[in-house]
C-alpha cells in the first residue's frame, strides 16, 4: 500500500498518538457515566473521537483518489520565530505590561509568514490588544499590567 497523501498520513498519526495518549490519561480518572460525569470522561471520549479522526484522516491518505502530496521541509526559522516570540511574551508580560508584550508577539509571530505586512499585522495586533484586554481585565477581572512598569506611578 502506497502512502499518496504524506501530509494526511502525518496529519493522522499526530491524532491517533494525541488521541490516546489523552484518552490513556484520562484512564486515571473518575470516569462517571453520561448523566453524572466524572472528570475522566470527557476527555476520555475526546481522546477516543480525535483517535478515530485520525485513523479516518490516514485510511484517506491511502486510497486512490487521495492527491498526491509530501510533506515540505522542515522550516527551523518559523518554528524559532513562533516558539520564540510566545517566550517573549511570557517575558516582556510583567516588565513591559500586557499591551507592548501582545504587541511585540503578534509582530514576532506574523514575521514567520510569508505573506508578512506591518500595517495588517499592526491592525491585527491593536484588535487582539483591545479584544483580549476587554475579555481578560475587563470582563474576567484579571490584574495584568497594562503599561510598563516605568510608565506607571
Amino acid at each position: 500500500m502506497k502512502i499518496r497523501n504524506q501530509r494526511d498520513f502525518g496529519a493522522g498519526i499526530l491524532y491517533i498518538c494525541t488521541g490516546l495518549f489523552f484518552a490513556v490519561v484520562a484512564r486515571q480518572y473518575q470516569m462517571g457515566t453520561a448523566a453524572k460525569m466524572g472528570p475522566g470522561y470527557f476527555p476520555f471520549w475526546l481522546g477516543v473521537l480525535m483517535a478515530l479522526l485520525g485513523l479516518l484522516v490516514l485510511v484517506k491518505s491511502l486510497s486512490a483518489k487521495a492527491t498526491i502530496e509530501s510533506i515540505p521541509k522542515f522550516n527551523w526559522r518559523i518554528i524559532g520565530l513562533i516558539t520564540g516570540s510566545v517566550i517573549l511574551y511570557g517575558i516582556l508580560l510583567p516588565i513591559m505590561g500586557f499591551a507592548v508584550a501582545v504587541l511585540v508577539l503578534v509582530f514576532m509571530s506574523a514575521s514567520a509568514s510569508h505573506e508578512f505586512h506591518w500595517k495588517g499585522t499592526l491592525i491585527n495586533a491593536v484588535f487582539l490588544i483591545a479584544f483580549t484586554y476587554s475579555v481578560f481585565v475587563v470582563g474576567l477581572k484579571l490584574q495584568f499590567p497594562l503599561l510598563p512598569f516605568f510608565l506607571i506611578n
